[in-house]
């Protein structure tokens, strides 16, 4: 390890070993806007760690290719502390990596990653070698996931965030500890010891975060029939147009059914008729219009009223896609 990775894995071996040492300081991607300062125990990331280990059948050595600062970094680094084991320094690419991956090894992807590196053989051909691959951070599209199993990729799909030391949740289970509740209003509920402390220096935004010692997530999600968690969006991501809500998970999904679009993300932009318009913001390897996209989605209310196609989605330093820099392009189009 070097640069900043390598000074913040000092950092964790010696916080991992002190005495009552102070909550770590991590700070949210703010994709959504302003970014919170999250205080994490000792205790909630041990307990996080472990849990980990134990669900993915014991300690092995993790792959680095997230931003250091940022929650799935940082765990990449102390699990590779609690395991007693050398993180794996990313060389540019999994290919170039490969030949320092030796053992059981694992490593964390935000869906981007995993979509673009399908793409390549060679890239595809490396995350074979892990023991698992986790992905998390946002929605994982079922036909991606498939498409890398049968290419003998073992994906484990994780669900947290900063607050909960990151992925609490795999493949819709929670972690040893963790409890999971969906309340009246569909809104995922987290508790158990892997929940934060606080925000720093924001004792009010702190308080309204929980409910009865409940952590109040701004994910929408149901349980499935095998009784796994299915997170169905954000809370924020429904846009209220004319009068209906607007799902725009469920939308973009419905909208990647095109062949000829391979990413799709949906905002809301202000209207002076429709309170809000419903945007699709794709990128596309053909010809796509509007109309096309709109057949897709049911019900029909739901349907996108503008279509705009861009070369890349705009992405935070942490891989998630930057849904503030989203809804700013679409109002300017």
């Amino acid at each position: 390890m070097s640069g900043d990775a390598g000074e913040i894995l000092a950092l964790l071996r010696e916080w991992d070993t002190a005495v009552a040492p102070r909550p770590l300081v991590i700070e949210t991607s703010g994709s959504t806007g302003r970014p919170k300062r999250v205080l994490l125990s000792r205790h909630a990331m041990r307990t996080s760690a472990l849990a980990t280990q134990e669900r993915l059948g014991g300690p092995g050595h993790w792959l680095l290719n997230l931003p250091p600062a940022y929650v799935a970094g940082v765990q990449v680094l102390y699990r590779s502390v609690v395991a007693g084991t050398e993180p794996i320094a990313f060389q540019g690419s999994f290919a170039t990596t490969r030949p320092l991956v030796h053992g059981r090894a694992y490593v964390s992807l935000v869906p981007t990653q995993l979509v673009r590196a399908l793409a390549d053989p060679d890239e595809t051909a490396a995350l074979e070698d892990f023991e698992a691959v986790l992905v998390g951070g946002g929605p994982l599209r079922p036909e991606v996931r498939e498409r890398a199993e049968d290419q003998g990729i073992r994906v484990v799909q994780t669900y947290g965030m900063s607050e909960t030391c990151g992925g609490c949740v795999y493949d819709g289970r929670p972690l040893a500890g963790v409890e999971v509740r969906i309340d009246d209003d569909e809104q995922v509920l987290l508790r158990g010891p892997v929940l934060f402390d606080g925000y720093e220096g924001e004792p009010e935004r702190t308080a309204t975060a929980f409910r009865d010692g409940w952590l109040v997530t701004n994910d929408l999600g149901h349980w499935t029939p095998e009784g796994r968690l299915a997170v169905d969006g954000r809370a924020d991501d429904v846009v209220i147009s004319g009068g209906v809500k607007v799902p725009g998970a469920a939308v973009a999904a419905a909208i990647l059914g095109h062949p000829d679009v391979n990413e799709a993300f949906v905002v809301g932009v202000p209207d002076d008729e429709w309170g809000e318009r419903v945007v699709a913001v794709v990128t596309v390897s053909g010809l796509v219009d509007l109309t096309e996209l709109r057949d897709l989605v049911e019900p029909r209310a739901w349907a996108p009223r503008a279509l705009l196609v861009v070369d890349e989605l705009p992405l935070l330093p942490n891989g998630k896609v930057d849904r503030v820099a989203l809804e700013e392009l679409a109002a300017d189009a």
